[in-house]
């Protein structure tokens, strides 16, 4: 295995490149990037900062990864950004490291895509398999749980969190919490139930998915429901403690947050 670099790329002598890496023409690495083996840079990309990228990436024209974040509060502190393995990042997509008000740390997973013209600010955490499709965005601070799919044109808000297998609809403006599973649409969006074709898509079996039914129902669509949200929740937790996907739906509304949860139109 040897590393393939383009005569016209520059390559800072103190970057790390491994064995099995490609870098085409135009591209700029610098002083303080790691490229793991069997990634390729197509064309014209550019690294910086303190960026770390796994093995068997495909990085197409015109990416930015690892500028300097786009928040006034950043004053030069030593930041990262982490990419994992098998990663696709289309063209024209930009990831900035993280800041000092969010751990310094911008970290992506395995096995995503990020469909053309795609951002992802400072202090996000992205998942394994998540999708994000054209032109989707998210602000600083953005944890994103495995599976998840933003739709094109979507914009997450900063601090929100988006729980694992759920979509994004496209041109969705998300200011709040998604729940796990959950199926999300609208200028501003809310909840419309959950993400079931995404679900049966990932193998859950029906038992599971019948749970995740019931407890929807009771969380949101119960309207005369006595208790309290919060009691409600408490109260399918101890209903469904038998499956996997109801539990992590519990945890994932009881997390601490800043935000409240998107809710379904009433």
């Amino acid at each position: 295995m040897t590393t393939k670099i383009h005569p016209s790329a520059v390559i800072s002598p103190k970057a790390q490149i491994d064995v099995d890496v490609e870098i085409g023409p135009f591209c700029i690495v610098y002083d303080n990037v790691k490229i793991g083996k069997g990634t390729k840079l197509h064309s014209h990309v550019v690294v910086d900062g303190h960026t770390t990228i796994g093995n068997d990436n495909k990085i197409f024209p015109f990416v930015s990864l690892g500028s300097i974040p786009q928040d006034l509060k950043y004053k030069g502190e030593e930041s990262k950004l982490i990419i994992g393995n098998n990663n696709s990042i289309r063209e024209y997509t930009t990831m900035n490291p993280g800041t000092e008000g969010g751990g310094l740390i911008t970290k992506i997973g395995d096995n995503c895509l990020f469909m053309m013209s795609c951002h992802v600010a400072h202090d996000c955490t992205i998942g394994n398999n998540v999708i994000m499709a054209n032109n989707a965005t998210l602000a600083g601070h953005v944890t994103i749980e495995e599976f998840a799919i933003i739709g094109g044109l979507a914009a997450v808000h900063q601090w929100v969190r988006i729980g694992a297998h759920a979509m994004i609809g496209g041109m969705s403006a998300v200011e709040k919490d998604v729940i796990p599973y959950g199926l999300i649409m609208g200028e501003r969006a809310s909840l419309a139930g959950l993400n079931i074709v995404g679900l049966k898509r990932r193998n859950f079996n029906r038992d599971e998915i019948n749970a995740l039914r019931e407890a929807y129902e009771k969380l949101f669509e119960n309207k005369k429901a006595a208790k309290s949200f919060e009691e409600r929740v408490d109260e399918i937790k101890q209903e469904f403690n038998s499956f996997e996907g109801v539990q992590h739906l519990v945890t994932f509304l009881k997390e601490e947050t800043s935000r409240s949860f998107c809710m379904p139109k009433i």
